[in-house]
């Protein structure tokens, strides 16, 4: 075997959504804080990027998480979020697959019945509390970065579309948030391609329309995803909501996505429809779900936050050993436009 870099990846889904995890074969670049490495590894190791999420070795409906060193005194280990268009600061499903990915292999130890750790991310300290039993960790919560609504209400102007009304809210990345039925959307599973259609048309002219900054880190910015969001109704006693979230370049989360979870828990808390303390489920396209709730306030810069908890669980799905043949004629892999969108094909 000539596989030059041998890179060991722990397959793993949280509720649907893969979010597998490097344990083994990258070096993080030494850094200031957990965002700085994030920008020294997109300058200096993006071709793993290519590498490991495109044809041949990757897929479009995958994500990719490393487990660096943290960089904070106060926390137990790092993430990088590797997704096949950018390196969001945070990711929910893809942080509980890799607190499982890390406690059930042994990289952290497991205290049952909770164990409690603190993940450096490129958005900041989150604290996490993993259900674990009989050597399985069983659900991973976490209290996330504070979430705060961008946009309000406004109006954008959609190719093909015309204006549609959205609001734009921050939970550890920044989404462009569209009612379902205000485009005759029922998130339903046969809807996935049209939704990802509209998605990706509504996030590229919301991103110019609409400038979104993080006031406290300025290299947090733009519009990052679409989030569909169905209406609130009542489970069990406990309010809850479906959603759908278009990740670029053009695929559904298939998890109730766990950063957007965040997001529209601020834009519920701000219209008044969630307060403090409040249960909230939220439902994937696949009916999975995310236990949530607002677990204090807080301020970002000059706009008033949230802090939410959101939990779910992992499982893992297998190992695997990556790398390239010297002769190999794609080392950073490549993409075609039979199951990776192109931005024109999303527009149409």
């Amino acid at each position: 075997m000539r596989l030059q870099q041998i890179i060991t990846v722990v397959g793993a889904h949280a509720e649907g959504e893969v979010g597998r995890v490097i344990t083994g074969g990258v070096i993080a670049p030494r850094a200031a804080s957990m965002f700085e490495r994030q920008q020294r590894f997109t300058r200096e190791q993006d071709h793993l990027r290519g590498l490991l999420l495109s044809d041949p070795r990757g897929s479009v409906n995958a994500a990719v998480n490393l487990i660096t060193p943290p960089v904070a005194d106060d926390a137990d280990l790092g993430m990088i979020v590797i997704e096949a268009d950018h390196y969001p600061p945070m990711s929910g499903s893809n942080l509980i697959c890799t607190v499982t990915v890390a406690l059930e292999t042994g990289m952290v130890p497991m205290t049952e019945p909770v164990t409690r750790l603190r993940v450096d991310t490129p958005a900041g300290l989150v604290e996490v509390d993993a259900e674990c039993a009989n050597g399985k960790c069983r659900r991973v919560s976490f209290r996330n970065v504070p979430a705060f609504v961008m946009h309000r209400r406004s109006p954008v102007e959609v190719p093909g579309l015309g204006t549609v009304e959205v609001d734009v809210a921050y939970g550890g990345m920044i989404y462009v948030i569209v009612e379902a039925e205000t485009l005759g959307l029922t998130l339903a599973r046969d809807e996935a391609r049209h939704l990802v259609e509209l998605g990706e048309r509504i996030k590229r002219a919301a991103a110019v329309q609409l400038p979104a900054v993080h006031p406290e880190n300025p290299g947090i910015h733009t519009i990052n995803q679409t989030l569909f969001a169905g209406p609130l109704f009542e489970k069990d006693g406990v309010k809850a909501a479906k959603n759908a979230v278009v990740v670029s370049p053009g695929r559904i989360d298939r998890s109730p996505c766990g950063t957007g979870s965040s997001a529209r828990m601020a834009l519920f808390h701000a219209r008044g429809e969630l307060a403090v303390g409040e249960p909230f489920l939220h439902l994937s396209i696949l009916d999975t779900e995310f236990a949530c709730a607002i677990e204090g306030v807080a301020q970002v810069g000059a706009s008033d936050a949230v802090v939410t908890r959101v939990s779910g669980r992992a499982w893992l799905t297998g190992v695997s050993y990556y790398g390239t043949d010297p002769e190999d004629p794609f080392p950073e892999g490549y993409r075609l436009n039979d199951s990776w969108p192109t931005p024109i094909q999303a527009a149409e």
